[in-house]
């Protein structure tokens, strides 16, 4: 079992990583629009796209998966907004196709 870094280390994967805790944490590169991909257990009518800010809104296999490029802001929109509709989430991922 690998031991626990010193408590002064910080493990970090990437530079959103290095986010200090307050209202004013800012990380260089964090606030750019990426590629992402939601997946929801349950089906949703493509129709949904605009309430999902644009997104592609797509079915396969009984879930849904929602891809597009968003910033921060909208990413946390559109997880809130599947929190709203009560659908369960399976992953959000980084995603290559917009």
């Amino acid at each position: 079992m690998p031991s626990r870094p010193d408590a002064g280390a910080m493990s970090v994967e990437n530079e959103c990583d290095e986010i200090e805790p307050g209202p004013a944490a800012v990380v260089p590169g964090c606030d750019r629009p990426t590629g992402y991909q939601i997946r929801v257990r349950g089906e949703l009518d493509t129709g949904w796209s605009d309430w999902f800010a644009g997104v592609r809104v797509a079915v396969e296999g009984g879930d849904t998966v929602l891809v597009g490029r968003m910033d921060q802001a909208t990413l946390y929109g559109a997880l809130r907004r599947v929190r709203d509709l009560g659908l369960p989430l399976i992953c959000v991922s980084p995603s290559e196709d917009p």
